[in-house]
């Protein structure tokens, strides 16, 4: 009571920091009149002023009033758009390293100006994150202008781009792209074997746009670089025809964890049916031995019995094809790892693809949190404001809308089951769509929306289906969903990236019905038309109410549910949005209080009739709080795991730097010896044990094995008061001896380079197995519960021997392969090009689930290069005796380029390759 009426007397803390900001806001405005009386050339040169009032001693805060006065007036002239105060507000809080959430509609795309353009000025680099190409280049072509116009370098990151062209991107004052393609180049950057290859600068500052999608959805799926392994497609064939073959009471199944664990009884019964085929190496199934057919049984299980086809997935092209549970949209080119993919595939019959290895990893925490500032935009944030604290240290700050939401949002309608929620949706429709008000119409899967689909034939209401099948078509449907009488069914409008306006959308309809029209003044005449038809238009959908948004089902978070509301009520127009609900939709099924619900229901409603009431959805707004709850405590677990990895990851990472940074590194090579001697040594001759403990016969086969010498260590053992002190040091002389005899024999820079490589290629060679150690690990320590203990210390203390393992053997292999190495003088060669990095596939995979959220930009044709045949590609197109036409030899093209013929691949693997063989 006290903390309502304060709030109703002070306003939230909220409100409070807004308006805090009052002060700035009016110094800028008080300096519109001067700024709007300077010429272009003065506005321009406003950028120079800036950096040389920073190098004197200024401060970024110091001079914002004036850097965002100038941007607003920029923006006029170059963009036609004047910046709001409330977004000045929003500005100010992305300069600080805060999250501003603003409402659909509101202008974050200009928001993000004010902050870029100041950050930018010191230039150390600024990144702009998006969440998909179309944005990231739309945004730096369309704001691009307005950066500039003031004197700013802009570039763009979307996949196919060559090594030099990245380089160009990250080097400008401003650089857009998307959340993977930053996370894989920082990850491809420290896969390379010489500094010029490398991309990034170093990291300064980062504005997430949709920060809550990238950083609190995406955040549960760490990014994957990973190559191929070997084929096991009869093994997934075989489990699979075995778990279609199962009881169900052999197994129990989880629907909120999508996790299935065996009975006894089933134990033994799939331990039987395994045995008949074939599949076990001992006869316990949990044997070490068994561990693969173990993992795959429980893929098949999984992808069998959780994992449903047109709503997880669908077949398309004898392809399986994810569809992303936040957008509904298909996943070209995205798989599912540890050979959950490989499962669905041989569930569903099609051609099985082989898995890949891990080569490198990063979650999105710990990538983001390396910029020394971040900040963020969204219009649904504060639900998650606790994780955003929580995780990456970040404050979100709610921004006024610039005018007041008309959008009303009605209580949820309740009925007893699907079909008459269903039918009763169809009713609504009917009744919006005879009144001409447009409706957006929310659905969980592609199932849903087909089955609304149906009910709104049998009423004869014409509408749009969006969803994964209709993914060419997508912001075509979207942008007239706002015009008269439209009924357009959306699987999920988050990040849609295209705005409903009432009356529809000039842009697209100027494409659609003028595209074949020349330029000219026919052309324009019939533009002008377009725009007043639209005016008319929207006046008569604000007449009959605006855009109504109705929700076939509740999202498991709130801020998909916000997201799909927000499409309504834009910049202060009329809107309407409602929920419909059942006892059969999965969030009541699963997360539900059932008995409250199921009596509530059944025993007050005849078929076909609706309760509604407040009490209801704060019920189910419980319901949602629980799984989101849940969310966080997965995505907190990811974070665990992987700030184990990331401790380890730095050192890695470092310690490649030093190498490459270094002219040379026979210090590093020489501490490798010793080190690798003294464990030899210490193998055989523990500390504190007498002579004749030792393990002589194994100490001279580790000494011949690894360093290739046979040294008289009979004859030192024979000796009066010999230690193990005295043989490492006879030993490091040998092997020092060795070595300075071979070098003295060859060119000294070429032995440096020689040594600097070899060293690289090992790290990363033992790094990679690492990696793959761990990602086993991981997928077993959690069964350690069992036994009483917490299974993330039990990674750690693992993760931490096995890397001082890695280590030591790393050692062990650098040295052991310098000292046998064959040394001859090269062949005199041409001046070559920068070593290319391996074909390798990137994905954004889930631990637990194994969903891959990324966008593998050119995925299809990728893997077709890495893993299938040759024939019937460009490259087999070579004559007889291997000569080829190739139309492009001799010109200027990177190998990592796409093809200039227009075939999707990359030209090492299209003509490219022609050329090289020829």
């Amino acid at each position: 009571m006290l903390k309502a009426l304060t709030k109703s007397l002070f306003g939230s803390s909220n409100d409070r920091y807004v308006k805090s900001m009052d002060k700035i806001v009016n110094q800028i405005n008080a300096l519109e009149e001067q700024i709007q009386a300077l010429s272009d050339e003065e506005l321009q040169a406003q950028t120079d002023k800036f950096r040389e009032q920073l190098e004197n001693g200024k401060t970024l805060d110091d001079i914002l009033p004036e850097a965002f006065a100038t941007v607003r007036e920029a923006s006029v002239r170059v963009l036609g758009m004047r910046h709001f105060d409330v977004q000045m507000v929003g500005g100010i809080v992305l300069h600080r390293g805060e999250i501003a959430e603003m409402r659909t509609g509101e202008g974050k795309t200009l928001v993000a100006t004010l902050a870029t353009y100041l950050n930018a000025i010191e230039g150390k680099g600024v990144h702009v994150v998006t969440v998909n190409d179309y944005l990231a280049r739309r945004d730096a072509e369309w704001m691009g202008q307005l950066h500039r116009f003031l004197g700013l370098t802009v570039g763009v990151i979307v996949p196919n781009l060559n090594e030099f062209e990245r380089r160009d991107a990250y080097n400008s004052d401003i650089t857009y792209g998307t959340n993977n393609e930053f996370g894989f180049d920082y990850l491809r950057d420290n896969m390379k074997h010489d500094r010029n290859q490398m991309v990034h600068r170093p990291f300064n500052y980062a504005i997430v746009d949709e920060v809550d999608s990238i950083l609190i959805d995406e955040a549960r799926t760490p990014l994957i670089i990973s190559g191929p392994t070997e084929d096991k497609s009869e093994l997934y064939i075989s489990v699979d025809a075995i778990v279609k073959d199962l009881d169900p009471e052999w197994y129990e199944a989880d629907e909120k964890t999508k996790n299935i664990s065996w009975t006894e009884e089933g134990t033994d019964a799939i331990e039987a049916k395994l045995a008949e085929a074939g599949l076990l190496e001992t006869e316990n199934l949990y044997d070490v031995e068994n561990t693969q057919v173990v993992h795959h049984l429980d893929q098949a299980l999984r992808a069998n019995i959780m994992f449903k086809k047109d709503t997880d997935y669908i077949v398309k092209d004898d392809k399986i094809v994810i569809i992303d549970e936040f957008t509904g949209r298909m996943m070209d080119g995205r798989r599912w790892s540890n050979g959950l993919h490989q499962a669905v595939e041989a569930k569903e019959g099609v051609k099985i693809e082989p898995e890949n290895q891990t080569l490198a990893s990063i979650t999105f925490q710990n990538y983001f949190r390396m910029y020394p500032k971040l900040s963020g935009m969204t219009g649904t944030a504060a639900t998650e404001a606790s994780e955003f604290w929580d995780i990456y240290k970040l404050n979100v700050a709610e921004i006024p809308t610039h005018r007041e939401v008309a959008r009303i949002d009605e209580d949820d309608q309740f009925y007893k089951n699907t079909m008459d929620k269903f039918a009763a949706i169809a009713k609504a429709i009917k009744e919006k769509n005879e009144l001409g008000q447009p409706v957006l119409v929310g659905t969980v899967s592609i199932e849903k929306s087909e089955l609304l689909s149906q009910f709104l034939e049998k009423e004869g209401v014409k509408h749009e289906v969006l969803n994964a099948r209709q993914h060419e078509r997508e912001a075509h449907i979207v942008a007239q969903a706002g015009r008269i009488g439209a009924v357009t069914i959306a699987t999920n409008m988050a990040g849609r990236g295209t705005d409903i306006q009432l009356g529809g959308n000039l842009e697209f309809r100027t494409e659609d019905e003028l595209a074949d029209m020349p330029e000219g003044p026919e052309r324009d005449a019939a533009i002008a038309r377009i725009k007043q038809e639209i005016a008319e238009e929207k006046q008569r959908v604000k007449d009959a109410g605006g855009l109504f948004v109705l929700g076939t089902e509740r999202h498991e978070s709130r801020r998909i549910d916000n997201q799909l509301r927000g499409r309504s009520g834009r910049q202060g127009d009329p809107g309407l949005s409602r929920f419909y609900l059942c006892l059969e939709d999965d969030l009541l099924r699963i997360f539900g209080p059932d008995t409250l619900f199921s009596r509530m229901m059944n025993s007050n409603l005849e078929d076909g009739e609706a309760i509604g009431s407040k009490w209801l959805s704060k019920a189910i707004e419980t319901a949602q709080k629980k799984v989101e709850a849940r969310n966080y405590e997965m995505r907190k677990q990811v974070v665990q795991y992987d700030d184990v990895m990331n401790d380890q990851r730095k050192v890695i990472y470092e310690q490649r730097a030093e190498i490459m940074d270094s002219e040379a590194v026979d210090d590093v090579v020489i501490d490798m010896r010793h080190d690798t001697i003294n464990n030899i040594v210490g193998e055989a001759c523990p500390p504190g044990s007498y002579p004749e403990q030792w393990d002589v016969a194994r100490l001279k086969e580790r000494v011949e094995e690894v360093l290739g010498l046979t040294p008289p260590i009979d004859a030192w053992l024979e000796e009066d008061a010999v230690e193990p002190e005295i043989i490492e040091e006879r030993l490091q002389q040998a092997a020092d001896g060795k070595m300075e005899a071979k070098i003295a024999r060859v060119d000294p820079t070429m032995w440096r380079n020689v040594e600097k490589s070899l060293l690289l290629q090992s790290l990363d060679h033992h790094w990679k197995e690492h990696l793959s150690t761990l990602d086993a690990l991981r997928q077993v320590v959690w069964l350690r519960a069992h036994a009483q203990k917490q299974p993330i210390n039990e990674y750690k203390q693992e993760a931490f021997s096995l890397f001082e393992h890695m280590l030591d053997t790393l050692r062990e292999d650098t040295t052991s392969k310098l000292i046998k190495l064959d040394v001859r003088e090269p062949e005199p060669m041409p001046a070559a090009s920068l070593p290319e990095l391996p074909d390798f596939l990137t994905g954004h995979i889930e631990p637990l689930s194994g969903i891959d959220n990324s966008d593998d930009g050119d995925g299809s044709e990728r893997r077709a290069a890495l893993f299938g045949s040759l024939a019937g590609s460009p490259q087999a197109a070579a004559g007889p005796g291997g000569v080829s036409d190739n139309p492009y030899a001799g010109k200027e093209i990177s190998r990592n380029a796409p093809c200039p013929c227009g075939s999707g691949n990359k030209y090492k693997h299209c003509h490219g390759a022609i050329g090289a063989r020829a």
